[in-house]
Parts: C-alpha cells; sequence; structure tokens
C-alpha cells in the first residue's frame, strides 16, 4: 500500500523509541523507502545502527557530520519526503515545531519539508496534559499538522494515564491514511454521528456510556481526507475534530436527534456512529439531589431512535448504522439492519480484545441488505473507516 513511496521517520528521545524500530519494519514491508533522522537524545535508547539496519539506509544524527549520499541533507531529504513522521513525538520536540526552532537535523527538515507531518506524541500524562503543550499541539493541528492521539495505560514512568504512544498498526493506518487518500466523495455531504450523549439526572449527574467517539472521528477525518462535505454531531469527548469538519456538539439524545434531522434532508450518506443511550430519566431534577437516603430510585423512559426514524424519512440517502453487542452479533446486528431499513450495518463485539469502546483498532463484520456479510480483521480505526468508505463507494454509489 505504500510502494514506491518515501517516509522520513523523525526520531526523538524517549523510552518508546524501541517501539519505533517495529514501525520502521512495517513502514518496510509495506514497501516504502524509510530515512531515519535521529535526535542524540534517541541515540541513548536505540543505536543508528539499529535503524540502518532496519531500514537499509543510512541513518542521520549529527547536522554537521560529514554526508554520505544527501546533499544538503536536511534539504534533501524533506524534498524527497512523501511524508514526515515524528515518532515518538516528544513535549520538547513539539514545543520546537510550534515555535520554529530548528537547532538540529530533526527539527530542521521538519521546518523544510512541505510534505505532510504526523506527529505521534508519547510522554508522561502531566506533561502530556500541560497547557502549554496541549497550546502547542492545537497550534500545528490549526496550522495542518496531524497529530495521532496517544493510548491510555500504565507508563514507563510507573504512572497510569493518557500518553502512551499509540499502537503500531494505529500508526501505519494514519499513514497509509494520508499517502493514500483519494478524492472520490468531493460531491458529497456526510453527516456522521459519534460519542456517546449523556442524560442529565440533576445539574450534577448524568446517565451515559463508555464510548470515546473514535470511531466517528475516525470517519470524519478519513471522509474529509477523500473530499467529502462533514457535518459531524458530536456527543461529549476529549477528541479535537480534524480543521475543515463542521461540528455541532451535543450532550442529550434529543439534542443529537434534533441537528441530525436538521440535516438529513441535504445529506448524501449518514454514518451513525454515535452510542446514544437507550434510556433518559424521566424527570430531571432542578437541584443536585443529596444523599439522604442509602438508594435512589429512576423512573427511566425511552430515547427516540434516531437512526429508525432516518430509516422511515430517507429517499435518496445511503443510511448506515453501527451495532456494538456482548452477545448474539450477527442476530441482532441483522434485526437493526432490517427494522430501520439500513443499507449497511457495522457489528463488533465489544467483549473482543482491541475491539469496542476506549481503543483504538476494532474487528468487525459488514452486513449489507442484500443479505451477504464480511468479516474484517483487527485494525486500526482509522482504516476501518477507510475500508467502510470504500464499501460504500463500491456498493452504493456505483448503483445511484
Amino acid at each position: 500500500m505504500l510502494r514506491g513511496k518515501n517516509i522520513v521517520v523523525g526520531v526523538a528521545g524517549g523510552i518508546a523509541v524501541y517501539k519505533v524500530v517495529d514501525i520502521v519494519s512495517r513502514l518496510k514491508k509495506q514497501g516504502a523507502n524509510v530515512y531515519v533522522i535521529m535526535t542524540h537524545a534517541a541515540a541513548n535508547f536505540v543505536t543508528p545502527l539499529t535503524f540502518r539496519e532496519i531500514s537499509g539506509h543510512p541513518v542521520v544524527v549529527d547536522m554537521w557530520a560529514e554526508t554520505t549520499n544527501w546533499n544538503v541533507e536536511h534539504i534533501a531529504l524533506a524534498t524527497a519526503a512523501d511524508l514526515f513522521l515524528l515518532v515518538p513525538a516528544t513535549g520538547n520536540c513539539i514545543g520546537k515545531i510550534a515555535n520554529g526552532i530548528a537547532d538540529d537535523m530533526l527539527s530542521t527538515t521538519v521546518m523544510a519539508t512541505k510534505a505532510p507531518v504526523v506527529l505521534a506524541p508519547a510522554m508522561n500524562t502531566n506533561m502530556y496534559l500541560n497547557p502549554i503543550v496541549q497550546q502547542n499541539i492545537t497550534k500545528l493541528t490549526q496550522l495542518g499538522y496531524h497529530f495521532i492521539e496517544p493510548g491510555c495505560g500504565v507508563l514507563a514512568c510507573g504512572t497510569e494515564g493518557i500518553g502512551r504512544l499509540p499502537e503500531p498498526e494505529v500508526i501505519i493506518g494514519k499513514v497509509i491514511e494520508i499517502l493514500n487518500s483519494k478524492k472520490d466523495f468531493v460531491d458529497k455531504k456526510i453527516l456522521i454521528t459519534a460519542g456517546g450523549t449523556q442524560e442529565a439526572i440533576d445539574p450534577v449527574r448524568y446517565i451515559g456510556n463508555r464510548s470515546s467517539g473514535k470511531m466517528g472521528y475516525a470517519l470524519a477525518s478519513v471522509a474529509l481526507a477523500r473530499g467529502a462535505e462533514v457535518i459531524l454531531v458530536s456527543g461529549p469527548t476529549y477528541l479535537v475534530p480534524p480543521p475543515g469538519v463542521v461540528v455541532h456538539y451535543v450532550e442529550s439524545a434529543a439534542q443529537m436527534r434534533d441537528v441530525v434531522l436538521a440535516q438529513f434532508p441535504d445529506s448524501d450518506i449518514v454514518l451513525k456512529a454515535a452510542a446514544v443511550a437507550d434510556y433518559r430519566p424521566q424527570t430531571q431534577s432542578p437541584d443536585k439531589i443529596k444523599k439522604n437516603s442509602t438508594t435512589l430510585n429512576l423512573i427511566l423512559e425511552k430515547t427516540p431512535d434516531i437512526l429508525f426514524e432516518l430509516g422511515q424519512l430517507k429517499k435518496h440517502q445511503i443510511l448506515i448504522g453501527f451495532a456494538a453487542e456482548t452477545q448474539h452479533l450477527l442476530a441482532h446486528a441483522q434485526e437493526k439492519l432490517s427494522r430501520k431499513k439500513l443499507d449497511m450495518i457495522v457489528a463488533n463485539d465489544i467483549t473482543l480484545p482491541g475491539a469496542g469502546f476506549n481503543v483504538d483498532t476494532n474487528i468487525v463484520k459488514l452486513l449489507y441488505r442484500d443479505g451477504h456479510m464480511e468479516e474484517l480483521p483487527k485494525m486500526s480505526k482509522t482504516q476501518l473507516a477507510e475500508v467502510i468508505l470504500d464499501k460504500i463507494q463500491m456498493q452504493f454509489l456505483k448503483k445511484y
């Protein structure tokens, strides 16, 4: 998928450097020409020799060293690159790039390149959440740099939280997404819902679910890259939407319904990836409910079934649903596909490792209205978004 592409991998100094060896190897197996630039700090974790053997090219560390095959090396690498991947992207490197500092080969080459730049941050949780780092990430995102959200878990420093280097398949998926981007949805308006909804109990508490919104945001990013006009209706999430997407933020199922119904008539494709709450409290307390007893009784009522409504209203629209199940996956997905008049449903068993909520990968089955089904292997949500749009293009758009 990357055959003949020139990818410059910038390796900054962090404990996650050892994982980059695997990433370079995977890029090579995809057919890419990989050139590695390391900071001196990175060379303290993994030697340049390792990357030279894996990539098959000399590794640049010292800006003042004698050149080998490259003349004015940072310019040559910057010009040759089809994509620049900075992994791990440390807080220091992000800060230097955001503020125009070019004091080593890595930062100098990033400044000189016109290729897409992808940053995969990895650092201590507190460092990643530091307002200065977040401001730098926001600034670079607005300037067109691409970021891959770090993972959560136990970090090398012993703390637990956000800051882990994204999984290799997620990073490779992002690279493939950018380099193989097609413009086959230029004349289409795609309406996407993402995240979970929050149904208020009182001004403090709510009923919600575990959805992170990652699948919907991946769909929005890929659809935008492929030329579509993208309308994203998002429940509460910490994710940053890609620049160029029109975003409507909502909290409750009722609010999501209002926005979706308003946008639906002019939409060509609808991707309902949001995990909408099925029930909400029948009444909401105007004040915080105090802990005056050992139990709290709530009467719940059904929320509107937005996807069912769209199925009754659709005319020219292509309607895609999502089903997250824990048992009887195919039976439940097939029932939803038929009852809600969908064209396709993306079904996943959230009990499987690497599938479901709050992870960067997914394992799904695609069920179609004509009765056939496709089973997909584990892949990043970005890669899955590409596959879903490919299927829409092949199965539906060519028939309209």
